[in-house]
Formats: C-alpha cells, sequence, structure tokens
C-alpha cells in the first residue's frame, strides 16, 4: 500500500494478474471452485428465511439465529484456524472443513426444529471457517503468475459465491426449505472429491501458529483500529444481509433475484472498482466515504416504500464490495505481524458484528418498529466511519516489508473478504 495515500503501491492487481488469471494448475481451479460454493453458504439461506419460518413454526428472531450461530462459531474459529493448519498442513485443514461442512449441511436438511437447525448451522460454521480461512493461501501457493493474480481470483470466487449462494437458495428453496442445505452438502462433497484429486500438500510454516496469537496480534493499534471499524461495518452489512428479507417479504425466487443482482455488485465493485478508487483517492478516503454512501442506503432502504427498499439492498452491495476489498488490505498491511495472524485477529472481531446483527435487528424491530433496525446499522456504518477518521494516523502507518516466508508460505489468510 502507498503509505502516502493509504491506496495500494504498486498500480492495480487487475492489470498485473488478468494475463495470469486463467491460466492456473487443476489444484488452483478445484480450489477456487470448492471457494465458491463456500461463500455461497453465507447468503444461501436469505431467500428461504421466511419459508423456514414458516415450515418450523418459528419467528423471525428465531430463524436469524441461523447467521448468530453461524458467524459465533466462526469468530472463535478464527483462533483454531491458524493453530490447526501450520500443525496439519493446508491439504488436510480444507478437507476437514469440506467434511465438517458437508456433514452439518446434510444434517441440517433433516431437522424438525429450529434449535436443531440452528446447533447444525454452527458445525457448518466451524467447518467453512477451517476451510474459507486457509483456502486463499494455499491458492497462493499453487497459482500461477504470482499473488496479485491469486488474490484477484480468490476475490472472484468469494463474489461468485456471494452472488450465485441467494439465486441456489431461491432455486432448490421453492420446492422446499430444505433443499439448499443438501444441495450445498452434494456440491462440497464434489469439492472434497476435487481437492483430494488435485491438490497436493502444501508445506508447512517454518513456526507453529499458537492459539493466542491473533489476540496478541490486536495489539497493535493499527490492526486493532481497523477491526474496530469493521465490527461497526459489519454490524450494518449483516442488517442487510439476514432482516431485510423479511422486511421485503418476497418469494423465494424474487428475493433470490434481488440478492443475486446485490452479490453481483458487491462482485464487481470488490474486484473491479475498489482498486482503482483507491488508487486515486486513497484507501481511508474511499473506506470513510464509503461507509458514509452505504449509511445513507441503509437509512433509505429502512423508511422507503417496497420498490425503494428493492433498490437499495441491491445498490448496498456496491458499498459493501468496496468496503470489504479496502479493510482486508488495511487488516493485512497496517501491522507487521505475519499477515494469517493479522488476518485471524482481525476477522476474530469483526466476525462477532456478522453474530450481532442477525440477532438484534428482529429483536428492535420488536421493540420498536420496523424502521429502527435500520436506523442502527445507518449509525453503525457512520461509528466505523469515525473510528477511520479518529485513527487514520494508525491505520495509515504502513508496516516495514515482510520477510519473503510471510509473503509466501504464510501468503494471506482472509475469511469472506
Amino acid at each position: 500500500m502507498n503509505s502516502s495515500t493509504g491506496g495500494p503501491a504498486g498500480g492495480d492487481p487487475l492489470d498485473k494478474g488478468a494475463t495470469s488469471l486463467l491460466r492456473q494448475p487443476k489444484a488452483v481451479w478445484a480450489t477456487a471452485g470448492a471457494s465458491v460454493v463456500a461463500f455461497m453458504g453465507i447468503g444461501l439461506v436469505d431467500p428461504i428465511l421466511p419459508s423456514i419460518a414458516k415450515g418450523l413454526d418459528a419467528s423471525a428472531s428465531q430463524v436469524s439465529l441461523l447467521f448468530t450461530s453461524y458467524f459465533l462459531i466462526t469468530a472463535v474459529a478464527m483462533l483454531v484456524t491458524g493453530f490447526v493448519s501450520s500443525r496439519i498442513g493446508g491439504k488436510k485443514t480444507l478437507l476437514l472443513g469440506l467434511a465438517l461442512v458437508v456433514v452439518f449441511a446434510g444434517l441440517a436438511g433433516t431437522s424438525g426444529s429450529v434449535g436443531e437447525l440452528v446447533g447444525f448451522r454452527a458445525g457448518w460454521g466451524l467447518g467453512n471457517a477451517l476451510f474459507v480461512s486457509t483456502a486463499l493461501a494455499v491458492i497462493v501457493g499453487a497459482a500461477a503468475g504470482g499473488s496479485a493474480a491469486a488474490i484477484l481470483l480468490y476475490e472472484s470466487a468469494l463474489g461468485l459465491g456471494m452472488a450465485c449462494g441467494p439465486l441456489l437458495g431461491a432455486v432448490l428453496g421453492n420446492a422446499s426449505w430444505r433443499y439448499p442445505f443438501f444441495g450445498t452438502a452434494v456440491l462440497m462433497a464434489v469439492g472434497f472429491l476435487c481437492i483430494t484429486a488435485f491438490l497436493k500438500e502444501q508445506p508447512k510454516p517454518a513456526q507453529k501458529t499458537s492459539l493466542l496469537a491473533p489476540i496478541k496480534a490486536l495489539g497493535h493499534g493499527g490492526l486493532a483500529s481497523a477491526a474496530a471499524s469493521a465490527f461497526f461495518y459489519n454490524y450494518t452489512f449483516f442488517t442487510v444481509l439476514a432482516f431485510t428479507p423479511f422486511v421485503l417479504n418476497m418469494t423465494p425466487y424474487k428475493s433470490g433475484a434481488i440478492f443475486f443482482a446485490w452479490g453481483l455488485l458487491l462482485a464487481v465493485f470488490s474486484v473491479l472498482v475498489a482498486p482503482r478508487l483507491q488508487a486515486k483517492m486513497g484507501s481511508l478516503r474511499v473506506l470513510g466515504g464509503s461507509l458514509v454512501l452505504l449509511a445513507a442506503d441503509v437509512l433509505v432502504l429502512g423508511y422507503g416504500n417496497h420498490a425503494t427498499a428493492i433498490v437499495c439492498t441491491i445498490l448496498s452491495g456496491a458499498f459493501i464490495g468496496v468496503n470489504n476489498t479496502v479493510y482486508t488490505e488495511l487488516a493485512l498491511g497496517v501491522s507487521d505481524a505475519p499477515r494469517p495472524v493479522a488476518s485471524a485477529g482481525y476477522n476474530f472481531v469483526r466476525w462477532f458484528a456478522a453474530a450481532a446483527a442477525p440477532f438484534f435487528a428482529p429483536k428492535i424491530e420488536e421493540w420498536s418498529n420496523i424502521h429502527v433496525p435500520f436506523v442502527v446499522a445507518a449509525v453503525t456504518a457512520v461509528l466505523g466511519a469515525v473510528v477511520v477518521w479518529v485513527r487514520r494516523e494508525a491505520l495509515t502507518h504502513e508496516a516495514e516489508e515482510l520477510e519473503p516466508k510471510h509473503a509466501t508460505e504464510d501468503s494471506v489468510t482472509v475469511f469472506a473478504n
């Protein structure tokens, strides 16, 4: 990153990575394909939340716990993934994560109560955390064309997964809310077989990661500031993702189409737009402006009519895509901790907000009215921007150049961006 502007050094990573993006070994495509399915699991339940509530005779707040349990386990698992992968290796960690997702996604489809479904979703979150937190490191280690092409491929997988998850949920969920869970289990089983066949075992890091390493990394002021700002932002993000389907109250097909468009904007702005904005304006200006615009968008979403809510839901994907990219770069470049450790600490903090928002948003509606959850979400987005502004000096302080082993063998560890 450029220390004077907070933007990326060396130009647009798209320009560097595009030429070699498609020329990748089978191992990279197998891992990237499984990553798409893993990211699909985040938004898979979005269009079928009302159907699940009806099928299991549950309230909106009870069904929203599907997100809360998933991300609560994900947050805690951030302390475990580096510990595990540094001891058993990248390939075994990926396969362990995939196996857990296959088992718990399949069990989720058999749930007879919302309590069972929430519990199985938590086990799914553990598997997804183990897989996704290791996937980018594996892709970078196996990719041709350098880390720029590998990261671009990973970001593309993330965006495609976030876009296709609601679409798959809608198509399968239109027949039964159980089918998307069975479908995910099947797709992840295919990913398990592909990685088993095509991915060679990755070299283990020279040093094993301790359980407390991510917590210690948060002692760095810049990383702690990025994590704190991302915590507020993620509350806004997952209010949109988990609560809006109840507000729109549409059929699975219509809701899936809306969130598919939302996911496409997220992918385009994350991979194509954000790097160019950073190069022109600097990361902190882009992030602060995008957070304020997201706050305005969410506020209009909460108070607008039905058509306005649809437009604002889709539009929020653009701001979320920009924010995801900038936060990731800040978290990985602002401290001198190894990238996997810095990312684990950062994700440990921010995913707690992803667990909190789906729980509190429907509760706030029960205590007040349907508008107030979006007011709270707008306030948290602004608070994220305030943290960026107040802590701008700490966030623009660049770490010393990392040793080559940190940039290659250790690589980058990011979950769901």
